[in-house]
């Protein structure tokens, strides 16, 4: 039987909305993001807003709580326990950060789900205050990639993962589900076995609609948690009954 790794982009695919601007939106930190959205990249503008929740007297407490308001779908929450409680390896690969990811699976009792969590990491400060750092460290040489931000390419993450995998007695295959357009890279590095289910009408959708001929896995598109849950599902099950047959 081969071993099903499910890779979940976290923004707008895992929850539905997406956790930076959910921050920036609840704490009051719209107006000064707007006036540096441009002058930083996305990563580092983050890091900024902690920055200034800190020059507010915010503390890392107030974020936390902010973070667990942050909805998740039934369905997905469903879906990603019936996949876990199936054998599935389920992992994240996002270009949020590792904090604001792990605080809202805790919340909703998620996090022992994932068994590895790719993003950008966080760090506390010698004065407690949150920091977020880029994937690929800025003191190692770029990625080279063009088709994703500097910060973090997914396409290596799954060069990564595939390596690792390399010598398994078990093959792997892969069900990669994402909406935006960093999700292309590794949409690209998966095989004709694999999967990718792209949210409809979001940038990866929109790629993969645009480059057919580049992609090898089979696209299975998806509009709603409710969808989500039922295509995700159905794989599993397809997945597993071809290969136990």
């Amino acid at each position: 039987m081969a071993k099903i790794v499910i890779l979940f982009d976290f923004d707008r695919t895992l929850i539905d909305g997406d956790s930076d601007n959910w921050v920036v939106t609840e704490m009051g930190l719209t107006e000064i993001f707007h006036q540096l959205r441009f002058t930083l990249p996305w990563n580092r503008l983050m890091d900024r807003m902690m920055m200034e929740l800190q020059s507010q007297g915010r503390s890392i407490d107030d974020i936390k709580s902010c973070l667990k308001k942050m909805p998740i779908d039934s369905h997905i929450i469903e879906a990603i326990k019936s996949a876990k409680s199936s054998g599935c390896d389920l992992k994240i690969v996002s270009d949020a950060n590792q904090f604001f990811i792990e605080k809202i699976l805790e919340h909703h009792d998620l996090v022992d789900c994932f068994s590895e969590i790719y993003t950008n990491p966080t760090s506390l400060d010698d004065n407690g205050n949150l920091r977020i750092l880029p994937y690929h460290s800025d003191a190692l040489p770029p990625h080279s990639c063009n088709l994703c931000p500097s910060n973090l390419c997914k396409g290596l993450v799954m060069d990564h993962l595939r390596a690792s995998s390399s010598n398994d007695q078990i093959p792997r295959r892969f069900i990669y589900l994402g909406d935006g357009g960093g999700d292309f890279c590794p949409t690209l590095k998966l095989r004709e076995c694999d999967f990718v289910m792209p949210r409809t009408n979001y940038p990866l959708w929109k790629k993969i609609s645009d480059n057919p001929l580049l992609i090898k896995a089979e696209v299975k598109e998806w509009s709603s948690a409710e969808e989500q849950q039922r295509i995700l599902l159905q794989l599993v099950s397809t997945i597993t009954k071809e290969e136990d047959s």
